[in-house]
């Protein structure tokens, strides 16, 4: 639905929901850091590494951009077999993708750091309402993330001859010993 000046007008009832994910953060006794009006950043530890995790708001189209990274990097020389691998992960998701960001540290160096990215709408929704559904979002993140972190690490640290490490790293298990 579009406004005579060309303005979507479909989201206008929608608040900015990093308030809300601020409340969800503050439970888990994260610290987060809220960089400007609209983009908010935490970093979390998980079984396997840390994780930051950063949330955009775009209140033009009533959307929130969520990210979660994992404390490995790729490297340049592996960014091919980077692809083959995400491609792979990304067919067993159900939600959101993984992505290998190219990041410019403080130092000028560059950085291939996998990525969990999802966007969601809020049309329809207030800052409270999407709360359940941004934690809900939180717990996959850090699930796909975790589950795949042993994949990153091997990529991200070792020479593979096949892909039977990879195949391996992978596999969803059934408990641990």
């Amino acid at each position: 639905m579009l406004r005579e000046d060309n303005s979507i007008d479909l989201y206008d009832d929608v608040s900015n929901p990093l308030d809300g994910i601020e409340e969800i953060l503050a439970g888990n006794d994260w610290t987060y850091q809220r960089m400007n009006e609209d983009e908010l950043s935490v970093h979390v530890s998980g079984k396997y590494g840390h994780y930051q995790m950063i949330f955009v708001w775009q209140d033009q189209y009533s959307a929130i951009q969520f990210c979660c990274m994992p404390d490995l990097s790729v490297p340049e020389n592996k960014l091919d077999e980077a692809a083959s691998i995400v491609n792979k992960i990304n067919s067993n998701l159900w939600l959101g993708h993984f992505d290998i960001r190219a990041y410019d540290d403080l130092a000028g160096q560059s950085a291939h750091i996998p990525c969990f990215r999802h966007a969601s709408l809020f049309r329809g929704l207030h800052e409270t309402s999407g709360a359940d559904h941004m934690a809900d979002l939180i717990d996959i993140a850090l699930a796909e993330c975790e589950r795949y972190y042993v994949t990153f690490d091997l990529l991200s640290k070792t020479a593979m001859q096949d892909n039977k490490d990879v195949d391996l790293a992978m596999m969803d298990v059934i408990g641990r010993s």
